[in-house]
């Protein structure tokens, strides 16, 4: 599916999250994330979700391939999930992040969004073509495949983004990090989260 520079070297792919526990992760592991039957899930079907909140990892990335699967669930209010990379923790709001997202929902689908930088969609898929690709309610293999200012991301199997970097002020590596948008009843779910770094 992603393919490799021929000058580049691949390193076995490993897991970042060992299905019970919340090693090499980070976030508001007491009320919005939790882990259930090997996944890590963030929200609530009950309760509107307050305000973006992600589970991030502990390690910073800048070259690799992440493989992970993802289900959202919820239906009232903003119904949004997404896979933030070469991101940063904001200090001001805590909860926030800034850098590249893999974005995940309704008119958002496997888009790349540029959170609290941009602020705005760089580069999305035809809008009736990837609901053709999207599972709604049920697990999606997502693919983010970042190496050097180029960014592909994958959808069971389907690309949906091609994007080159312009503007070298722009980091290229960064935290990675699990969101659950804020302002909806919404659940993401992550599993079989492994990451081939690139070098």
């Amino acid at each position: 599916m992603a393919c490799q520079n021929q000058n580049s070297e691949e390193t076995q792919p490993i897991s970042l999250f060992d299905g019970k526990t919340f090693n090499g992760w980070e976030g508001d592991t007491l009320s919005t994330w939790r882990i259930e039957n090997g996944e890590l899930i963030g929200g609530s079907l009950t309760e509107t979700v307050p305000h973006n909140e992600f589970l991030c990892t502990t390690k910073t990335y800048d070259n690799f391939i992440l493989n992970l699967k993802i289900k959202l669930t919820g239906d009232e209010g903003f119904i949004n999930s997404g896979i933030q990379f070469r991101s940063i923790r904001l200090d001001e709001p805590p909860y926030e992040m800034r850098g590249y997202q893999a974005d995940f929902g309704e008119n958002y689908w496997a888009g790349l969004y540029d959170e609290s930088r941009r602020d705005s969609t760089l580069i999305a898929p035809d809008s009736v073509q990837v609901l053709e690709w999207i599972k709604i309610n049920d697990w999606n293999d997502y693919t983010v495949h970042a190496e050097g200012r180029r960014i592909r991301l994958y959808v069971n199997g389907h690309q949906t983004v091609d994007y080159t970097e312009a503007d070298e002020s722009i980091p290229q590596k960064g935290l990675i990090g699990l969101q659950i948008h804020g302002g909806g009843k919404a659940e993401a779910a992550f599993k079989d989260i492994t990451i081939q770094e690139i070098h």
